[in-house]
């Protein structure tokens, strides 16, 4: 295994598990002891863990642990809608996936597909898709921001302008009622810029409660978008501006 995804399968095992051993990392990747410290050294450096005798720890922040909280609120719309999503994707295509707890459960969706050429700025998903029958999987470049395994800033915009992929997949923190899709962090919003700009078809996964939501900067129109996936029907506002920009409305009222 290539050392970025070995790194990125480690840091998820961190996150899972709180802490990880070299011995039982020599054996689960098959490689020296001597490798898995190295690992083990740059992950510290990058603050996303911690050394302890024998192995590493990770790093507790408040900001990771409202990460994995929100992966559990309403973590059964997110999984359908993630299985909604993956549906319209054909096996052999290529696919960026930007940071999320939706856009993760997608990833999930997507194990089963064969052939699939995966990018993604979101360490978690690539962790998710290893020993799946993918083609491919490519880490953005860049620093990983610890609190939840992002890869922002210019760096990554840079890295994903080089490819252009069959489908672009992202969530948003906010949905306006006049079809404004929005977040928070502006680097963030540059990652998904670059995301939508190098991809043929277009899709977002938001559920219902992103429209009581609000952010300030904008990523883009939904007209931009090809397919809204989300769990229940959208405001009447947000749905005729879905309309008349021909994008798809797909909830999980409609495709149970």
């Amino acid at each position: 295994m290539a050392t970025q995804p070995r790194k990125s399968a480690i840091l998820s095992l961190l996150r899972s598990d709180g802490a990880v051993e070299v011995e039982a990392l020599t054996k689960r990747f098959d490689v020296s002891a001597q490798t898995i410290r190295n690992d083990l050294r740059d992950l510290v450096a990058q603050g996303l863990a911690k050394r302890t005798h024998g192995g590493a720890a990770s790093v507790d922040t408040a900001e990771g642990r409202a990460y994995a909280q929100r992966r559990q609120l309403r973590a059964p719309q997110k999984s359908a809608m993630g299985r909604l999503a993956a549906s319209l994707i054909p096996n052999d295509a290529s696919v960026i996936l930007n940071i999320g707890t939706s856009t993760e459960q997608v990833a999930e969706a997507l194990k089963a597909h064969e052939g699939l050429t995966i990018l993604s700025n979101n360490v978690n998903i690539i962790s998710t898709l290893m020993g799946s029958p993918a083609k491919e999987l490519i880490l953005v470049g860049g620093s990983v921001r610890p609190s939840d395994g992002a890869i922002v800033g210019s760096d990554a915009v840079d890295y994903i302008n080089r490819f252009k992929a069959d489908f672009a997949v992202i969530g948003a923190s906010a949905l306006d009622a006049d079809g404004a899709v929005t977040d928070h962090d502006s680097r963030e919003v540059a990652v998904a810029r670059a995301i939508l700009k190098n991809a043929r078809q277009r899709i977002l996964v938001c559920d219902h409660t992103k429209f009581a939501a609000s952010a300030p900067v904008r990523i883009c129109e939904i007209a931009e978008i090809d397919v809204f996936v989300t769990d229940k029907a959208p405001p009447a506002p947000f749905a005729k501006a879905a309309r008349a920009g021909g994008t798809s409305v797909l909830t999980l009222e409609q495709n149970p």
